[in-house]
């Protein structure tokens, strides 16, 4: 498998699916990433885009457009969904992020991705599709024990109230062993009545 690696085509990339916020709310969210990022010295809070990942995969470049074509089926029937989100939480012990307590809407479109989609985002038995039944929107992650503790000593008590329109999802695209995400596909939500067995055609 390193082998086809190489070949032109067969290039490895990880991916993510995620739902963006408007331009607005993401800039109040770096602002709190930067922020935390230098109060509790963590660079990856600085850097990482402030987006809910629905899910993160490995693929060849060769299966692609099988994948964008499934991801645009799948938007098409989906509805725009207000997003909700308020306060923070954390993971134990080295996660905290911003709740959402809108979390329905995102996890119905995880079940379908992972139901329709989850054979073409399988690499191998190593290299799984992730979907995130948790959805929450990530200010710092990978953090050190007294970064975390901390941190959510001060988060814990702070507040934090955004919304938006979630009308499309995103698909980011990056070499293994690269830092720098790019688009490599916007799928929008356009509740249009599909039958699901057309989306056979589409594999």
């Amino acid at each position: 498998m390193k082998n086809m690696t190489a070949m032109p085509g067969y290039k490895l990339n990880e991916y993510l699916l995620v739902l963006n916020p408007h331009e607005d709310l993401r800039n109040k969210i770096m602002e709190i990433k930067t922020l935390f990022s230098e109060s509790y010295q963590t660079s990856n809070a600085a850097y990482g885009k402030p987006f809910i990942t629905l899910a993160t995969f490995k693929q060849l470049e060769i299966v692609e457009e099988r994948i964008k074509n499934k991801f645009h089926f799948i938007a098409m029937g989906h509805k725009p969904a207000k997003i909700e989100l308020k306060d923070y939480g954390s993971f134990p012990a080295h996660t905290i992020y911003i709740n959402i307590t809108s979390k329905v809407p995102i996890q119905t479109l995880v079940k379908k991705i992972r139901t329709e989609t989850q054979r073409l985002m399988k690499f191998d038995d190593d290299n799984k599709p992730h979907f995130i039944m948790e959805p929450h929107l990530t200010i710092a992650s990978k953090l050190l024990p007294w970064q975390y503790e901390k941190g959510w000593l001060e988060y814990s008590h702070r507040h934090f109230t955004g919304r938006f329109i979630a009308d499309a999802m995103l698909l980011l695209k990056r070499p293994v062993g690269e830092k720098k995400y790019e688009i490599a596909g916007r799928f929008e939500f356009e509740n249009l009545p599909i039958n699901t067995s057309q989306g056979e055609l589409f594999l």
